[in-house]
């Protein structure tokens, strides 16, 4: 026996809630930021909903969408 490898369907009846996507995290230039693995930079470049370029000081770093390891301070 075998399940399908597809979503569930949500049932508008059910207690349970939906599975929603998480927020899309919006950064400008000039937005302080800390990464997991890159510490404390500043963010010098936006490259619209697909990058953002971040300068940590000893090196500059291209993160990419959708910014799990990163948060605006």
């Amino acid at each position: 026996m075998t399940k399908s490898a597809g979503t569930r369907r949500h049932l508008p009846a059910s207690p349970f809630k939906a599975a929603t996507a998480p927020p899309l995290r919006v950064f400008v230039v000039g937005d302080r930021v800390t990464h997991d693995q890159h510490g404390l930079g500043r963010v010098i470049a936006i490259e619209d909903g697909i990058a953002v370029l971040v300068d940590f000081g000893s090196s500059r770093m291209r993160i990419l969408s959708p910014y799990t390891k990163m948060t605006a301070l």
